[in-house]
């Protein structure tokens, strides 16, 4: 399937999206929070796993 890249702004993305209908806004409204919500808790494990990236602690990359 071909892949098709459009070239809009956020704000353009937002004047569109605010034109949907109701049932179509709160649908995607609840999509991008969840979406949202993901993220942060992927950006907040990741620092729970920094200590791992220090030089010392090399040990987490060796093979068995």
């Amino acid at each position: 399937m071909p892949q098709v890249t459009l070239e809009m702004s956020p704000e353009e993305i937002k004047d569109l999206i605010f034109q949907l209908p109701a049932k179509d806004f709160l649908k995607i409204a609840e999509e991008i929070e969840q979406r949202a919500e993901t993220v942060g808790m992927m950006q907040l494990a990741e620092t729970g796993f920094e200590e791992w990236n220090e030089a010392g602690e090399d040990i987490y990359d060796a093979e068995t």
